[in-house]
């Protein structure tokens, strides 16, 4: 049975929609959430408990979140919003239209608006820009036991409990501590003395990616933001961070498939954003796709005399293609993660230059056999003269695979411009020259 069926919101009393609400969980209402008017949406939100409402506002697209913020009154728009955790509520405010914008802010309370202003002011892709500023904070000089009786009072106030922070009377970050060491200290100790002094932090100029790695690299649930000054001005949490990388492998993919712009879910993006997105690369393919004619025309002497070549050229430039796609892509996700890094080119160049010869030697004998033994059964002269030079493309293809996203890191551009289209287009030029230099070099 479909959930609207399920919930019957038509004929299902309020009290009773409630509790059945209660029992369903978000992720399946969430899911099915394009199969609901916008009248039965709104009586799905306005039954929800609050806590439900606020995280359902923050899955749903933006087109989505307006039209709800729209059939709401300003009692329950203001009830949500703050609600609303301040670095998920400053992604709202920047994410609607100016219109919705205005009636969102003028529902704010004024702690609401001062926090949501604080952080408009940092990039949404550095580390400021993901921070919220809510988090529990203890001076050094105070005991354990005071220091749970803040956290205890504290906690519904902030977005994270497991951690604390210590600072000066200037905000200054001298240490951090876990609730787990608080609770397992003896009541009369200083925080001064169980602080970790050799804490993690980020700038708040840290781009979004490095502080997914910074939390990755240390484990940790949360990371503080500082400033120059190394004063406290919040923390980002693993929650906002998993939504960075989910954007970071969404753009990297896009960039891997040869588009560009915005990262917009599908089906709210409009026709013309969606050509935008696609057709500059497109255009750019195309125009270096044509260098192929060029080069075919330049050995169609070569090919009239011995036409097998002509009938093998697809079989060249999908194997080279492919190889360096791999090879890209390896380097591409390895310089993401951190795996490996430009300095290691030397013994990165080594092992895909062996690992180049012995793909090329197999798939050069597998070639040899296929257009010897099967239609259309080319000559065992022609046979070789295909297998060598394809042992030659993919050599060639697995280093320039390698180095390109290498080289374009050292430069300190985006590697994934490297993009799969562009390497198969770029390799299908060479790979077809090599292809008929051996095989004017060999017939």
């Amino acid at each position: 049975m479909e959930l609207k069926d399920k919930l019957n919101i038509v004929e299902t009393p309020p009290e009773e929609l409630k509790r059945i609400l209660r029992e369903i969980p978000l992720a399946e209402i969430i899911g099915e959430w394009g199969t609901f008017n916008t009248e039965d949406a709104l009586k799905i939100m306005l039954n929800l408990p609050l806590e439900a409402k606020v995280d359902l506002l923050n899955s749903l697209s933006n087109t989505e979140q307006e039209k709800l913020i729209e059939s709401l009154s300003a009692q329950s728009i203001n009830q949500i919003l703050s609600e609303m955790d301040p670095d998920d509520l400053t992604d709202f405010i920047q994410s609607v239209s100016p219109e919705v914008r205005k009636e969102a802010w003028n529902s704010l309370s004024e702690k609401a608006k001062k926090e949501t202003l604080f952080l408009l002011r940092f990039d949404e892709d550095d580390a400021a820009g993901l921070m919220t500023p809510r988090y529990l904070a203890v001076r050094a000089d105070i005991s354990v036991s005071q220091a749970i009786n803040f956290v205890r009072k504290g906690a519904v106030e902030v977005e994270t409990v497991y951690y604390i922070y210590v600072l000066d009377e200037f905000q200054r970050l001298l240490g951090v501590l876990s609730l787990r060491d608080l609770l397992k200290s003896d009541d009369h100790m200083l925080i001064n003395d169980i602080m970790q002094r050799n804490y993690v932090s980020v700038r708040e100029e840290t781009d979004q990616e490095e502080v997914a790695k910074t939390l990755e690299t240390y484990n940790l649930i949360a990371v503080p933001v500082v400033d120059s000054r190394n004063q406290l001005l919040g923390i980002v949490t693993f929650d906002d961070i998993i939504d960075v990388i989910r954007e970071e492998h969404t753009e990297d993919t896009y960039k891997m498939g040869a588009m560009t712009g915005n990262i917009d879910r599908y089906l709210d993006s409009s026709i013309w954003s969606l050509v935008k997105k696609r057709v500059p690369w497109l255009v750019v393919l195309l125009i270096l796709g044509t260098v192929t004619s060029n080069v075919i025309d330049h050995y169609s002497e070569l090919i009239t005399t011995a036409a097998f070549l002509f009938i093998f050229m697809p079989v060249i430039t999908q194997t080279g293609g492919n190889s360096g796609s791999q090879s890209s892509t390896l380097m591409i996700r390895g310089l993401a993660t951190g795996e490996i890094h430009s300095r290691d080119a030397g013994i990165i160049l080594l092992k895909e230059t062996i690992v180049g010869i012995t793909m090329g030697l197999i798939t050069g004998v597998v070639i040899v056999l296929r257009s010897y033994f099967f239609p259309p059964g080319a000559l065992f002269s022609q046979s070789i003269t295909i297998g060598v030079s394809l042992v030659f493309v993919v050599v060639f293809s697995t280093l320039v695979g390698t180095l390109a996203p290498l080289l374009i890191n050292r430069l300190g551009f985006d590697p994934t411009v490297m993009s799969a289209p562009l390497m198969a287009t770029v390799i299908d030029v060479a790979g077809l020259t090599i292809y008929f230099e051996i095989a004017k070099i060999m017939l």
